[in-house]
């Protein structure tokens, strides 16, 4: 076979349809009429395009939670907290509680929003309790005004 029928072979084989790793179901749901009309100015309101996509999200939320309840999986947190930058030490006290966890921190971002507020975003990945506990300490640092732990964890495709 010379070179110029092997390229068309291998660009007719590249046109071909894939497999499809995750192949579409359709199912169907049950709701009072009251129900639904609530579902859809709730979806109208926070912009879903569909039903489906909010259910997705719904079960992917669940999902999320179920991975955290548990304690055999490496799950991520994004911790988010707004301290005032000039209380003695908060920096410190924060950056030596990173250094001293079972956790990972992949990063820390530290913005700030005025003169008396900082808020700083810390990536955390780790088993479920010891993300949970980093951010428990934290958060109760004298001097931190804010905090908020957002769950999150791979999904398959």
């Amino acid at each position: 076979m010379n070179v110029k029928k092997i390229k068309i072979n291998r660009i007719i084989e590249s046109l071909k349809p894939q497999k499809i790793r995750n192949k579409i179901i359709r199912f169907t749901v049950s709701l009072s009429e009251s129900l639904l009309e609530k579902l859809d100015v709730h979806l109208q309101q926070k912009g879903y395009a569909s039903r489906s996509e909010f259910i997705r999200d719904l079960i992917r939320e669940q999902m999320v939670e179920e991975v955290w309840s548990g304690d055999d999986d490496q799950v991520t947190g994004v911790l988010a907290i707004v301290f005032d930058p000039h209380h003695r030490e908060l920096s410190q006290k924060i950056m030596e509680l990173q250094e001293c966890t079972r956790a990972f921190i992949v990063c820390s971002t530290a913005v700030s929003m005025d003169h008396a507020n900082v808020l700083n975003t810390i990536v955390i990945r780790g088993r479920p309790v010891a993300v949970q506990d980093i951010a428990s300490q934290i958060s109760g640092i004298k001097g931190v005004k804010f905090s908020r732990l957002t769950k999150t964890t791979r999904f398959e495709s």
